[in-house]
């Protein structure tokens, strides 16, 4: 594609076929971008990140040229800064995506059919596999590993060098090696305007281990539950 005039590409950056750009979009040095991708307004591409790898499956096709299209795309929200050597590839599955407002620290690997919400932070040399899920309002602490398939619930604190082998639900305070509830994400909570009550009721359930079913949740957060349990099948807490 040819560089748009009203965003920063530099020179040495590689961009090919199948890559949309949106409006006021800087890319740096040395960076290359495989399509399908889409990357929305105002993002930021730090130096040397890669976009648009095919997917890191063994044994899985890989093209002979490095522009070629070998997955199923991946979608980048507007106002994301993906940070240095940073690589987030195609999905194989479904397509890979990072939501708006998010902000991916130096390092970073996502990979194939990766799906992180909105407004997620992930810090320095974390490492999401394959198919893992990722809801809004997440921070990731550095080198945070997830397995592939899991999934971490919305509002989350994951502590850095936590090994997240089981699926952490939605405001939950989890870290260690493997992965442990530590409760509720109390600041994060209240930072998004939650209800000190809706906390204390989440506070409890998981102080207890356990819920039954979305009627414990207070009602303004459960959409997110919902959310999180149509795709964990295991659950730190259930």
């Amino acid at each position: 594609m040819s560089p748009r005039s009203d965003c920063q590409i530099h020179p040495t950056a590689l961009i090919g076929a199948d890559v949309l750009i949106g409006t006021r979009v800087t890319i740096g040095p040395n960076a290359v971008l495989t399509g399908p991708l889409e990357i929305g307004d105002d993002c930021w591409i730090g130096a040397s990140v890669v976009l648009g790898a095919p997917p890191e499956i063994l044994g899985a096709h890989h093209p002979t040229s490095w522009d070629a299209s070998a997955g199923l795309g991946i979608r980048i929200g507007a106002r994301t800064t993906i940070r240095e050597l940073s690589t987030v590839h195609q999905g194989s599955e479904r397509r890979t995506e990072i939501g708006d407002d998010c902000f991916l620290m130096n390092r970073v690997g996502i990979e194939h059919d990766v799906q992180v919400g909105s407004r997620c932070v992930v810090s320095s040399g974390t490492t999401l596999a394959g198919h893992v899920s990722v809801g809004d309002g997440v921070n990731l602490g550095m080198h945070t590993v997830a397995h592939q398939r899991r999934v971490i619930g919305s509002g989350s604190m994951i502590g850095m060098g936590t090994v997240v082998v089981k699926d952490v639900p939605p405001f939950a305070k989890a870290f260690g090696n493997p992965v442990s509830l530590q409760g509720v994400n109390r600041v994060g909570m209240s930072r998004s305007g939650i209800a000190d009550e809706d906390i204390a009721a989440v506070a409890a359930i998981y102080a207890a281990g356990t819920f039954e079913g979305l009627s414990t949740i207070p009602a303004s957060l459960q959409e997110a539950f919902t959310w999180w349990q149509e795709r964990a099948d295991k659950p730190l807490v259930s």
